[in-house]
């Protein structure tokens, strides 16, 4: 992984400008394949769930808008899991040095898209009592070529960014600010997907 301090600096930057960032190599691809391991052992492990869309008393599995599976991150287990949320935590530490925006909490779990399955246009939402206020993504797809799809499109103002999930790369844009969709992929696609986030006074963690 890239030193944190050069990197939490650039990234904050184009947060500042753009409100996106691109940083391919951010994770090794042995670092990747580790991952992908800790991966399997929790699919094994029985603790994927297909994933919800809404709300509170509205949320609902709709796989005609979302069709990934997800697992938590509750904790990480293992090296490869230990060194991704060091890496993670160098980042808010940052963002809040150079951006100062009061991040305490990062929601963080594996996304699993089976072949054909993707993710229609969306804006993140916040639950009740914490806002995402920077998306975060890290791909862990080894091999990826442009004939597999499974773009991450964001809607800019200067229009649309499309983003390979190749191992490794992480991408960082502001969570109110950009809708954005996971085209569906020719073959499974892996990554981890969450928020950094403030939470609002007297709210307990998730």
């Amino acid at each position: 992984m890239g030193a944190a301090a050069p990197l939490s600096g650039r990234l904050a930057d184009a947060l500042a400008g753009a409100g996106y960032a691109v940083e391919p190599g951010f994770l090794s691809p042995q670092a990747a394949r580790a991952l992908v391991v800790a991966l399997r052992v929790r699919e094994a492990a029985g603790t994927f769930r297909p994933a919800g869309v809404g709300a509170g008393a509205e949320r609902a599995v709709r796989p005609d808008i979302r069709g990934d599976r997800i697992c938590w991150f509750d904790s990480p287990d293992g090296a490869a899991e230990q060194a991704m949320s060091a890496s993670l935590e160098a980042l808010r530490v940052g963002f809040n040095r150079e951006l100062m925006l009061g991040l305490n909490e990062l929601e963080l779990h594996y996304a699993q898209y089976p072949p054909g399955a993707g993710y229609r246009r969306h804006l993140d939402r916040s639950p009740q009592g914490v806002e995402r206020t920077v998306t975060v993504v890290v791909y862990l797809n080894d091999d990826w070529g442009a004939g597999d799809g499974g773009e991450l499109v964001i809607a800019t103002g200067a229009g649309e960014r499309s983003v390979l999930p190749v191992a490794g790369t992480l991408v960082v844009f502001l969570s109110a600010r950009f809708e954005h969709e996971v085209r569906a992929a020719r073959r499974e696609r892996l990554s981890l997907t969450g928020w950094f986030s403030r939470r609002a006074a007297g709210v307990a963690p998730r």
